[in-house]
């Protein structure tokens, strides 16, 4: 092997360490990056089965208390997306005045104005099957149930943002769950959480406050 080959592989090597630290510092731009994004489209910039992947991948990796894996997941698209807010926004009129109105429907034009949406549950029957199971843990698995429904959210929304969705998490559960669960075929057990609607940025997050580290932080050693 001559020098010039031994030089080219030394250039295309790279040590553990600097792996590491480019790993790290990708990983912490994406955090960066993942902000609530409302001006978003419907057009696509990952194919169907990318976004699968990345939510069957979270589904599988992401932590949950004694693997208990209660989260669950419902991915809407196409008239399946734009049905879930035509309805929230008619439910919500039941209940907003109408000459208050207009922000509400704003807001709900925008989630539409989507690729898709993301409905994120966790699976009542088995956190009470844990409850049973661990008694002396029962009161503590609802709350870690959402926890870890929080991580699939974080991770789902940052894995979207790193394909190139805008995405923001929303909260009309209640108010829409017997809707939800009938068009969709939902099981009983499944508890709704979120809505994720996502697709193409459109307009860029606001500036974001930062309250002081030294207020959010205390190190000791």
């Amino acid at each position: 092997m001559n020098g010039w080959a031994v030089f080219a592989m030394d250039r295309k090597r790279t040590t553990f360490e600097e792996a590491l630290l480019l790993t790290t510092e990708n990983m912490l731009e994406l955090m960066k990056n993942r902000r609530s994004i409302y001006g978003i489209s419907k057009e696509q910039t990952a194919s169907d089965e990318k976004i699968r992947e990345l939510i069957e991948q979270t589904l599988l990796h992401v932590p949950s208390a004694f693997n208990s894996q209660s989260a669950r997941v419902v991915v809407l698209l196409g008239e399946h997306h734009d049905k879930l807010w035509d309805f929230t926004t008619n439910i919500l009129k039941e209940i907003v005045p109408e000459g208050n109105f207009g922000p509400t429907q704003e807001k709900m034009d925008s989630f539409k104005a989507g690729y898709g949406t993301i409905l994120f549950f966790e699976d009542e029957s088995v956190i009470r099957g844990m409850q049973e199971q661990f008694q002396a843990y029962q009161d503590n698995f609802p709350i870690w149930s959402q926890q870890s429904s929080g991580m699939h959210q974080y991770a789902i929304w940052t894995l979207l943002e790193a394909e190139g969705y805008g995405a923001s998490l929303q909260h009309y559960n209640p108010l829409i769950d017997e809707k939800v669960k009938p068009e969709w075929d939902i099981p009983e057990s499944w508890k709704l959480i979120a809505q994720m609607p996502f697709g193409k940025i459109t307009a860029p997050a606001g500036e974001k406050q930062f309250k002081p580290l030294e207020e959010r932080l205390k190190w000791f050693g």
